[in-house]
């Protein structure tokens, strides 16, 4: 019998480890593997939420994240850390996730060794280097040198094909926060206690319609805020709806939202949510309103519209699909476009009841697939 594939699995971010857990539980369970786990640190409390509720214990964690650090910084710190696993850990794959600087850094880091990289996720693109930013960029290193590309949609196999990679090296596997979404939501049925947290504001907006909302995009630091932040203003306005915004951690957002939003009755600041109590959000919620990756991928897999707060998005299939709707971060479109999905039961109706593109929960399963016939 062949020795097990060594892989070690490289994230750092509370999304990445989202993304990430249902493959980790599944190379743990596989005989034909051998992994190990290093985590960044790159989020911090947030991450740990995630590993916590996923029952994961890293082998290696970097502890990298510091306030306010720059990129380069970071990027640096990312490069000689995991470069040091790598040395010590000689893996035969390392597998990214994403878009982060801890993917693009683990990646490089791999490939500066020679050692193949596999990357789930693989295949978005905005077609604009500045939106995202700086993730963009980040996956077009990674698709560059990459030795598997697991897509999650068709759109995204064939952005990376006309970068000139490899078909036979592209793999359409859906997204693995399906996977993710399917597992917490059995998770909490089996243990409701998971997620009570939000109870008193359920009670609290009872009869009101909730709207979540998530927004830390670095592009939209400045500016893009102050407008996101207004737009929750006037919406709040409204006697019929409440608004629930778990606050990321990022000074630059919640300097922002403190200072314009803090005492609307209709609003909820709260502190970022642990993966169950956000899943939950995502089940009592009306719509959401975020600049967020995932959100566009999780809430039409329970049929709740998106409004994305951003110019461009490296994920267009659910704008296509139409369970997604580009409204950037001008203040009266952001407004309009949500009071329209309030108002009007039809264009709510048809946002909510079209297809997910973004998978059907058995991404891991090819992912595994995948990775043991190469």
């Amino acid at each position: 019998m062949s020795p097990p594939i060594k892989i070690l699995s490289v994230f750092g971010t509370r999304p990445e480890a989202i993304k990430f857990f249902p493959l980790v539980h599944a190379l743990e369970r596989d005989e034909r593997f051998d992994q190990r786990v290093c985590v960044s640190g790159q989020h911090r409390g947030m991450l740990d939420q995630v590993l916590e509720i996923a029952d994961i214990s890293p082998d290696h964690d970097l502890d990298l994240m510091q306030p306010d650090q720059t990129l380069d910084a970071l990027t640096a710190n990312l490069l000689t850390g995991i470069g040091k696993v790598l040395d010590e850990e000689k893996p035969d794959w390392v597998i990214v996730q994403g878009d982060t600087a801890t993917a693009m850094s683990g990646a490089l880091a791999a490939y500066y060794r020679k050692i193949p990289v596999a990357h789930v996720e693989a295949g978005l693109r905005s077609g604009n280097i500045h939106h995202p930013w700086p993730e963009e960029v980040n996956r077009k290193i990674v698709g560059s040198f990459a030795a598997l590309h697991f897509a999650p949609t068709q759109t995204a196999a064939g952005a990376l094909k006309r970068e000139a990679v490899d078909p036979a090296s592209i793999y359409v596997t859906g997204n693995t926060v399906i996977d993710a979404l399917h597992w917490i939501t059995e998770q909490i049925k089996q243990k409701p206690e998971l997620a009570t947290n939000l109870a008193e504001l359920e009670q609290r907006f009872a009869g009101k319609r909730i709207i979540g909302v998530t927004s830390h995009r670095r592009e939209n630091f400045g500016g893009g805020m102050e407008a996101i932040a207004d737009a929750i203003r006037r919406i709040a306005a409204r006697d019929d709806v409440a608004m629930i915004f778990p606050v990321h951690l990022n000074p630059n957002v919640r300097k922002v939202m403190t200072e314009e939003l803090e005492g609307l009755d209709n609003v909820a600041l709260i502190e970022p949510l642990d993966y169950p109590h956000f899943a939950r959000l995502l089940d009592i919620c009306t719509l959401m309103l975020t600049d967020s990756g995932g959100v566009q991928e999780e809430a039409p897999a329970l049929g709740k519209p998106v409004l994305v707060m951003r110019e461009t998005t490296e994920r267009p299939e659910g704008v296509e699909a139409g369970t997604a709707k580009l409204v950037g971060t001008d203040a009266d479109m952001i407004v309009s476009e949500c009071n329209r999905l309030l108002d009007d039961q039809a264009a709510y109706d048809a946002m909510a009841q079209s297809h997910n593109p973004f998978g059907d929960g058995q991404a891991v399963g090819r992912i595994v697939e995948a990775l043991a016939k190469n």
